[in-house]
């Protein structure tokens, strides 16, 4: 998969502490854990510093789920729920996301997220868009194997990692 190459400058300065008001996308995994109400609250509540676009439901499968896409879906209820009680709407600003894990490497999984998050990486050409991931990236992933010109413009933030058996 032929992704764009950054400059090495323009990678490093991506790297550097924001310092100024930005702008980001939240995919999350939110009924999984209590952290994920938290940093979305943190977010939405920090318009000085955080502007955020949109929240995209993530896929998870444990004991809370019956598999990834019932996960997902409890996600987007939750997070839709915690609008309710910031007296936000959700219309238009939360969108489902995978409802199932990618099979392999190139195998994507196409959702409301996925064209979502590429329609809005491909509005930031001078600000790159955040991307923060506190689930399962395959939205992320998704979005990137669908159109490999948003590594430009995007920073992944990602809180995550897999268990080891």
């Amino acid at each position: 998969m032929p992704f764009p190459k950054l400059a090495e400058s323009t990678r490093v300065a991506r790297l550097e502490s924001p310092t100024s008001t930005i702008h980001m996308v939240i995919d999350t995994d939110t009924y999984n854990e209590i952290d994920d109400q938290f940093a979305i609250a943190y977010a939405l509540l920090s318009p000085e510093r955080i502007v955020v676009e949109a929240i995209y439901a993530a896929p998870f499968h444990n004991d809370r789920s019956t598999g990834p896409g019932d996960g997902m879906r409890k996600s987007y209820d939750e997070i839709v729920r915690l609008l309710g009680r910031m007296n936000r709407p959700h219309a238009g600003f939360v969108h489902t996301g995978a409802s199932e894990w990618m099979s392999g490497p190139d195998e994507l999984v196409h959702s409301p997220a996925v064209d979502d998050l590429i329609a809005r990486a491909m509005r930031h050409e001078d600000e790159p868009l955040y991307v923060v991931a506190i689930g399962a990236p395959t939205n992320i992933a998704s979005a990137l194997l669908l159109k490999p010109e948003i590594s430009s413009r995007i920073v992944v933030v990602w809180l995550g990692g897999h268990a080891t058996y």
